[in-house]
């Protein structure tokens, strides 16, 4: 049989196996856990198969809430499937003014609800999708971790980096606190790494997230300061919207830069690129437009010979969502994983959020994103208490 007549005879088979799902409604959902505040998509669909997504943002989950409804009438009525073709039009063809942080996680929470779908229809996991073969078992690293630390000691911080490496992580990776003149600041900073280095020994991964509480050039004087202790990377040094001044400074920096949490489009780190800013990139696939981007973000940084390790700072769909869209990609170094949160995330979702051993996280076999969300015990536990309005912070 030709080539052409194989496909000829296969169609039938291919229509069986992936029905037309007509889209019906798009519902949010709304909850806040301490002082943060997490926004779900549901997309239903005519033959009974809800895709899950996730538009949290920090501070500005109604406002996401409200893109979402705008995208709704362009959607609702269409076929589920054509999930490219979606993305296109949500984002080319609806409005000239089509970016920024909150559109663009709208655009997520929908991209990533319709991959579920697409999984649960056709019975296979959304990395399966993706171009993995087996179920993916991924490094994760312990994020904001010792943010709850008191009295913060070099002495506290080197017991917690032994046992966090005695518990398996291999990476950790914390906010590194303000105050002070910038003399002290970098004296107490300096301190610090140097205690987890010796807690967590020669093989524990350091990451360091400087908030862009620094300028380029007293990010150049912290790198300096601490490359003895050999950090796996600076993250966000200075402000994201200062490409130049990040390449300028990971040219003559002797620790890693790594940075985009902010970024939400692959033309945006492209400029990061361009720049040579960050040889590590960190997109959030809820807030860089969802899996379809997040994966044209990798084979772009690919082509620069950067890393890519995701951000991750939010609720259990985006988790997930995160590790799916990451299943075969080449240049994946690490996944942000908010390890506090995991014991609040497994009772809320029947206990389908994955688990973390010895710093990786395995997705399972289950149709879709593979995770199910137990509403009642979201609304039991954590309703919503309304937007935060967090102040703003200084340098």
């Amino acid at each position: 049989m030709t080539r052409r007549g194989l496909l000829l005879a296969s169609l039938p088979v291919l229509r069986a196996a992936a029905p037309k799902l007509t889209i019906q409604r798009l519902v949010t959902r709304k909850h806040t856990i301490g002082r943060r505040d997490y926004l779900f998509l549901e997309i239903e669909t005519d033959a009974g198969i809800t895709g899950l997504g996730e538009g949290s943002i920090s501070g500005r989950v109604e406002i996401v809430e409200q893109a979402i409804q705008w995208f709704t009438p362009y959607l609702k009525g269409k076929d589920a499937s054509g999930i490219e073709e979606h993305w296109n039009r949500n984002y080319y063809q609806l409005s000239r003014y089509r970016n920024g942080p909150v559109l663009m996680t709208a655009l997520a929470a929908v991209d990533i609800a319709l991959w579920d779908i697409a999984g649960k229809s056709l019975e296979r996991p959304v990395w399966s999708l993706l171009g993995a073969t087996t179920a993916p078992e991924l490094r994760a690293y312990y994020s904001h971790w010792s943010h709850e630390l008191a009295p913060r000691t070099p002495e506290r911080l080197a017991q917690l980096a032994a046992e966090t490496r005695a518990a398996g992580w291999t990476c950790v990776k914390w906010v590194l606190p303000k105050g002070g003149s910038e003399a002290e600041r970098l004296e107490r900073l300096t301190a610090e790494v140097a205690a987890v280095r010796k807690g967590g020994g020669p093989t524990l991964d350091i990451g360091l997230e400087l908030w862009e509480t620094f300028s380029a050039r007293s990010a150049l004087e912290f790198a300096r300061a601490v490359a003895p202790f050999k950090p796996l990377f600076i993250e966000e040094p200075t402000w994201r919207e200062t490409p130049g001044a990040l390449g300028a400074l990971a040219r003559q920096s002797p620790v890693a830069v790594a940075g985009g949490e902010g970024l939400v489009s692959r033309y945006e780190f492209k400029q990061l690129l361009d720049s040579g800013g960050a040889s590590i990139v960190q997109p959030d696939v809820i807030h860089c437009g969802g899996i379809s981007e997040i994966r044209k973000i990798a084979a772009l940084a690919d082509v620069y010979g950067a890393e890519i390790s995701p951000h991750m700072y939010y609720g259990p769909v985006a988790h997930v969502a995160s590790l799916h869209s990451m299943a075969a990609v080449r240049n994946f170094l690490m996944q942000e994983w908010d390890a506090g949160m995991e014991p609040v995330f497994t009772p809320l979702t029947r206990g389908t959020f994955p688990k973390v051993e010895r710093s990786h996280a395995a997705l399972s076999s289950r149709p879709g994103l593979g995770i199910e969300m137990d509403w009642a015990e979201w609304q039991k536990r954590h309703p919503y208490t309304a937007q935060s309005l967090r102040p703003p912070g200084g340098r």
